[in-house]
């Protein structure tokens, strides 16, 4: 192997994802920084791989890269790996990478899947602009909201119901993908409006949340009426609010529009 600094993605469900390149890197580098190195003793158990390893996480970071980059200045090669997917992406690797651009330590990439990336594309979401703001930071949503184009962000199982019934007051009116267990036997995609998916079972597993784009221009009669008929509730403030930022009209047209549903719905 050539010396230097090797970043190597790895499957995030499905081994079959692992590629042939990962596999040889693997398996001819001289030392593995892992992220932990039990997880990682399952793939190198699938895939043979009998390279030492050291331990590599966000808590040790700052105090290993130092001597992982002086190994490869003293000619060794020196893969880093995560639990699953790419790393430095949500993961730890950034830092070993810019420490080693800084002293001009060489830096090779072997791809691996990227669960954000996957998510994405399973949305079907408009691509050509996205964001990816990492793990849902509640403090940061009403800022996220003005990123008007396709948002992707990483989440627990544990705080997704409470992620979504946020979005339903901050961002009502954007389109929500819930992926789930990419490339895994359970892998699911669930689309819909907070609003709506805040009455699904509370969803297991691996979790990519992908928020769809503010809608640029207002709805149709049509449209605004079908929004109508989903918003629970008579005219209240609430309700009002919701449908003006779902159908991008004024509060009160929206107060309004929900007035002559009621009445349509009494007579």
């Amino acid at each position: 192997m050539q010396t230097g600094l090797y970043i190597v993605g790895t499957p995030i469900g499905n081994l079959g994802d692992m590629s042939p390149r990962a596999v040889e890197v693997l398996k001819n580098v001289d030392l593995i920084a892992t992220e932990d190195t039990r997880v990682f003793a399952k793939l190198a158990s699938h895939f043979d791989i009998k390279t030492p390893r050291v331990a590599h996480h966000e808590h040790n970071e700052r105090e290993v890269i130092d001597g992982l980059i002086e190994k490869i200045q003293n000619g060794a090669s020196v893969a880093v790996v995560t639990d699953a997917g790419m790393p430095c992406i949500s993961d730890p690797g950034f830092r070993i990478v810019r420490l080693a651009r800084q002293v001009g330590v060489d830096v090779f990439v072997v791809p691996g899947p990227v669960a954000c990336i996957s998510a994405l594309v399973l949305s079907g979401f408009p691509t050509d602009r996205f964001t990816f703001c990492g793990f849902v930071d509640e403090k940061k949503l009403r800022d996220d909201n003005k990123i008007r184009h396709t948002i992707v962000y990483y989440e627990s199982p544990n705080r997704i119901m409470a992620t979504i019934k946020q979005l339903a007051q901050i961002m009502p009116e954007r389109q929500i993908a819930i992926v789930r267990e990419i490339t895994k036997i359970h892998e699911q995609a669930i689309i819909g409006y907070p609003a709506d998916l805040m009455r699904i079972d509370p969803p297991k597993g691996e979790i990519v949340l992908v928020v769809g784009p503010a809608p640029d221009k207002k709805m149709s009669d049509d449209e605004i009426s079908q929004i109508v008929n989903e918003v629970v509730g008579g005219p209240t403030k609430a309700s009002a609010s919701e449908l003006a930022k779902r159908a991008g009209i004024s509060k009160k047209e929206a107060y309004k529009r929900l007035l002559d549903n009621q009445g349509a719905d009494n007579d």
